[in-house]
């Protein structure tokens, strides 16, 4: 578990090795390696659900590979979560009614000119980075309706490999991105406050949590030394290929289940027949293997 790793839960050194020994040595190499095929994603079996978890302990995310195919049910995607305790929805502005966003390029405004509603790149972040902390985002679930013509691919990150590494390099920048004031979001015309947070945290049960985002613009990092570089460390990482990262294109009924992990998503263009379409279930709860 993660509360032997951090040093202000658990302060005996040989703790945090043990554990960064086994977090890297058990951490997929290939985003093969995530992949639980699944029969009825509604209604997983007893060794379809154990498997996710499995790679859900290794590393914070899974990838299920269903023969749901090109079903646009909606209840697909909510009724798998549900089976690993998620249910509160996040209802973001920018959600379907029933709390589900649909994320398809379009052109009309509002959802047009936020990113992810775009066939640009998405940068590296984790989800809800902006929320208030009583509306972090702990989980969340992508599932694939319709893939992209060309590219569309994600990449994803276990945010205990990137606070191991960002440790490694440097224990008192891991410290500063913990701060509670590391990280601010600036208010956005009237309509939300600004938030101040750290870029990780752990909870009381010694879950590791983390909200960052790559964006240049509309963040406001703390101006200490110690932040400013280790805002410079994860930028540069992320950026040079991220070691670790894993890369896979979901194809229809295909989807993550993750602990809000770090995830970018490559440009993409579009089959006009079959625009990409996919489903995204934010939650508040986080899933917790035994």
């Amino acid at each position: 578990m993660v509360s032997a790793a951090s040093p202000e839960i658990a302060p005996p050194r040989s703790r945090y090795r043990d554990w960064r020994e086994r977090k890297i040595a058990a951490y997929p190499k290939r985003a093969d390696e995530l992949i639980v095929e699944v029969r009825n994603p509604r209604q997983l079996s007893v060794a379809e659900r154990g498997a996710i978890l499995e790679r859900v302990a290794r590393a914070n995310m899974a990838v299920y590979a269903s023969g749901c195919g090109e079903d646009p049910d909606k209840e697909i995607a909510r009724a798998l979560a549900r089976q690993f305790g998620l249910h509160r929805l996040d209802p973001n502005w920018l959600a379907d009614d029933d709390g589900v966003s649909s994320i398809r390029a379009v052109s009309t405004t509002p959802r047009g000119e936020i990113i992810p509603y775009t066939r640009k790149p998405v940068r590296w972040h984790t989800d809800g980075y902006y929320n208030p902390p009583e509306r972090r985002i702990r989980a969340f679930l992508l599932h694939c309706v319709h893939a992209a013509a060309q590219g569309g691919e994600t990449q994803l990150l276990d945010p205990e490999i990137a606070w191991l590494l960002l440790n490694d390099a440097n224990p008192a920048w891991a410290r500063a991105l913990m701060r509670p004031d590391a990280m601010t979001i600036p208010a956005r015309d009237g309509a939300r406050k600004a938030q101040a947070g750290p870029v990780f945290w752990f909870d009381d049960d010694g879950a590791l949590h983390m909200r960052y985002t790559a964006r240049t613009v509309s963040i406001e990092w703390a101006q200490d030394p110690d932040t400013q570089a280790a805002v410079r460390f994860l930028v540069q990482w992320l950026s040079d290929d991220a070691p670790f990262a894993l890369r896979l294109k979901l194809t229809p009924g295909m989807g993550v289940i993750c602990n809000n992990v770090l995830h970018t998503r490559s440009a993409f263009r579009d089959d006009p027949a079959r625009p990409r379409l996919l489903y995204r279930a934010r939650y508040y709860e986080r899933i917790t293997p035994p």
